[in-house]
């Protein structure tokens, strides 16, 4: 079916940084590319409104026989530039999202594996094995660190500018639904393990919200335990409630191994058992080492003075 220019004006227009004017005119791998980076990260979705003609003149098989003049595509310092610059680009996604995966594999595939999207833009392509073998070489003399993301989406983008190559000609092209589940895959790919690392985040973020009422709390009563701490200690302070009780509880009885399992409770010396365990219990869904991957050291820590001063209170309690 011929394409017309006016739809793929009216696609670029509505829909130009998700790549629908590439998907229009079959260029899967063009649409792609405008998908992960919201079409060339805007200026790329401007530059298409001047080749929308020639692409649609090109889709409808008005290219010329002649125009590729040899076997070897001319050397693009445009596509280079490209190359680079999507290369770094999902280095640093492969970088965030995928901090579990070793960098000597993550880094090195995500950067070969966008400089060989850039590569297969048009009518061209490159060798990805090659591609690949310049990231993981350049990766592993970086050993693969975060700042190794240049050198090694440049040496990538060498390699594929060395063994660049004209698309061939005449290949059939699968269905509209084939292709879109395609992309949505090669999408879902990209955008899930940020989508798993934003999750993380944010249940971080919720464990210390869920913690600021009570930290506040402490923050207004510290004046008062203060008075009362330095009452004890002048021998001004009178019988507790709990002593008055008829418990026998009494303050001065209090080792400092307590204070401090109080303290880290978040609650006044004398507590009952009851607020130690709701507290207990509340405390150690907030720092649980499994809810704070990003903060892995300081929830272990606090996990186990958790535990350490519930047995110090609770302990002698049973």
């Amino acid at each position: 079916m011929a394409k017309r220019l006016l739809v793929a004006y009216g696609l670029w227009a509505l829909g130009g940084p998700l790549g629908l004017h590439h998907i229009y005119l079959g260029r899967d791998s063009h649409a792609l590319l405008w998908m992960l980076t919201l079409g060339g990260f805007g200026a790329g979705w401007l530059w298409d409104f001047w080749h929308l003609p020639g692409w649609v003149a090109a889709a409808n098989g008005a290219e010329a026989p002649g125009d590729r003049g040899g076997t070897v595509p001319a050397l693009s310092p445009l596509r280079l530039a490209g190359q680079v610059t999507v290369g770094m680009y999902f280095g640093l996604v492969a970088v965030l999202g995928l901090p579990w995966v070793p960098a000597l594999l993550a880094q090195p595939l995500a950067v070969g594996l966008g400089v060989q999207l850039v590569s297969s833009v048009g009518d061209q392509t490159a060798e990805a094995p090659s591609i690949l073998a310049a990231a993981f070489l350049a990766s592993l003399l970086f050993q693969g660190r975060v700042l190794a993301v240049l050198p090694t989406s440049l040496a990538a983008s060498i390699a594929a500018q060395r063994h660049r190559r004209y698309k061939p000609r005449g290949m059939p092209q699968p269905r509209l639904a084939a292709r879109l589940y395609h992309l949505g895959l090669a999408c879902l790919a990209f955008i899930a393990p940020l989508a798993c690392c934003g999750l993380c985040g944010a249940m971080g973020v919720l464990g210390t919200l869920l913690a600021l009422p009570r930290a506040a709390t402490e923050l207004l009563l510290l004046p008062l335990r203060t008075g009362r701490l330095l009452a004890e200690v002048l021998g001004f302070a009178g019988g507790s409630p709990a002593r008055d009780g008829g418990t026998g509880f009494e303050p001065s009885s209090w080792s400092e191994r307590q204070q401090w399992a109080y303290e880290v409770l978040g609650l006044p010396a004398g507590a009952s058992a009851e607020d130690i365990h709701r507290s207990h219990r509340e405390l150690v869904k907030v720092w649980h080492p499994d809810h704070n991957r990003h903060r892995a050291e300081e929830a272990e820590r606090r996990f186990i003075e958790l535990q350490e001063a519930y047995e110090e209170l609770a302990g002698p309690r049973r």
